[in-house]
């Protein structure tokens, strides 16, 4: 059973907003008890958080979907939905956060680090929020909004300071098992590891930690053994130790071919051409491999390594190379910039950004895209006249219209607000004013030609007062 996992795809779903209430207060004795509608709540945002105690992405393997919980709807009396919960999702140290096209949105590095993977969708408003001077009593409230939904690939690239690279059974395993604590599988295989292995050294008053990478192949570059999969996690260290075998079996191999294409491989991998790197002489305790080495050495040295002649199963020459090691690490970590505090930088908006777009499709589509006016379609119930009339309000104010008409459109013109797949399409009637603050009695509006039924009685019936009185006064007396 797989108990290491270093790349999975998250489907992660943030909380939608509760709907705001539309209430007006009832209690005996005050008839104009007024709006007391509350505010729905804000969904849940999904988060993750980097914590050193997890290692692996195993948990998002089995269990991909993950939501947050909705906002709840507000209530009468002005009391307000209670907010969704936030889901912490907690990922490794060195987890890559990209989306589905492989662009990088985040690296999580360092304990504690955040990341807001879906917004949760902010609550409607309450028809108490919506009441002013010129709308005292609205007989509508704004819906919530959707949250975010979104899909993400996580990548787990190993955080340590040295990494050991080189051939399926060089002995990098036992090596790192006589260093550290570690503790990995050790056999006379090829493949063996499978996982990187993490462990802790120390060198005197140096502490580092040092990671086995699975064996490379030739072609690991681009795919073939399991170098692709691995690769990523030499990325993140800062000094690379070349482990040869100096007692392998196969005619073929030898030291410094071995190096050449281990070299390759990371040449096309690409990326870690300045990485500080020695080479490690492994299996001395071999007779041949003590002749090899000592063969071999003078080649590796005139090209410029660091040589180390040891063996992982007599615990030879281990000393040397831990301190060795530390003196690399300690001048790669004196070598980083130091990390500054995060500053915030604050980039205020052109005065004349209207926040909005309105293009002209080729079908005479007129689509009007832009972060406000997507939010309020989104906010409209448009089962309700007097919340479409103020949506029309806003969008007015917002120079929505203004921007129609320079644009070319024309009376009946079709209008979408929203992007393709998602849009809210009708109509365009212009008009000079667009106010819900005009508004009469409640569902009153001048814009919808048919007037309510109670209203249409009242003016009938004024009518027929009006034509007796002047039949009256055109009476004359006998």
């Amino acid at each position: 059973m797989t108990t290491f996992v270093d790349r999975v795809e998250l489907h992660v779903a943030a909380g939608n907003g509760g709907h705001g209430c539309a209430s007006v207060h009832r209690e005996k004795f005050k008839p104009l008890g007024g709006p007391d509608g509350g505010n729905g709540g804000r969904g849940g945002d999904v988060i993750l958080v980097v914590d050193q105690s997890v290692t692996t992405l195993l948990d998002y393997h089995h269990k991909p979907h993950r939501n947050a919980t909705n906002g709840k709807p507000g209530e009468g009396g002005n009391r307000s939905g209670k907010d969704g919960q936030d889901l912490i999702l907690p990922v490794p140290d060195g987890t890559v956060v990209q989306d589905k096209a492989g662009n990088v949105l985040a690296d999580l590095v360092g304990h504690g680090t955040s990341y807001i993977a879906a917004q949760g969708g902010r609550g409607g408003l309450g028809n108490a929020a919506l009441s002013s001077a010129r709308r005292k009593a609205p007989g509508f409230a704004l819906l919530g909004v959707p949250g975010d939904l979104q899909d993400i690939v996580l990548e787990l690239k190993t955080v340590a300071d040295v990494a050991l690279v080189g051939y399926p059974s060089a002995g990098k395993s036992s090596l790192i098992s006589v260093l550290s604590a570690a503790k990995p599988k050790i056999a006379d295989y090829p493949f063996t590891t499978l996982v990187p292995n993490l462990g802790v050294v120390t060198a005197g008053s140096m502490v580092y930690t040092i990671a086995d990478v699975p064996g490379l192949i030739p072609g690991a570059s681009q795919g073939k053994g399991l170098g692709l999969e691995f690769l990523r996690h030499v990325e993140r260290c800062s000094v690379l130790v070349h482990v040869l075998d100096t007692a392998t079996l196969e005619s073929e191999r030898d030291p410094l071919s071995d190096l050449d294409m281990i070299e390759e491989e990371l040449k096309q991998y690409g990326g870690l051409g300045n990485r500080p790197r020695l080479v490690v002489l492994n299996k001395i305790d071999v007779p041949d491999g003590k002749d090899l080495a000592e063969m071999v050495r003078p080649d590796l040295e005139a090209r410029g390594y660091r040589v180390f002649e040891v063996s992982a199963v007599a615990h030879l020459g281990l000393k040397e190379l831990s301190f060795a090691l530390a003196e690399m690490v300690g001048a790669a970590r004196a070598a980083k910039p130091k990390e500054e505090a995060t500053r915030i930088v604050i980039r205020p908006k052109a005065v004349d950004d209207t926040g909005f777009t309105v293009t002209l499709e080729e079908d005479g589509l007129f689509r009007v895209r832009g972060e406000k006016p997507e939010r309020w379609v989104r906010q409209t119930d448009f089962n309700n006249d007097e919340a479409v009339g103020y949506l029309a309000d806003r969008l007015n104010r917002l120079g929505v219209e203004d921007a129609l008409m320079k644009a070319g459109a024309r009376g009946g013109d079709g209008v979408a607000i929203g992007p393709e797949d998602n849009a809210v399409v009708f109509d365009w009637e212009p008009s000079v004013t667009a106010g819900a603050e005009m508004l009469g009695r409640r569902g009153e509006d001048h814009r919808f030609e048919e007037p309510r039924p109670a209203t249409q009685r009242r003016r009938d019936k004024q009518a027929e007062r009006d034509e007796a009185t002047q039949e009256f006064e055109g009476f004359e007396p006998f």
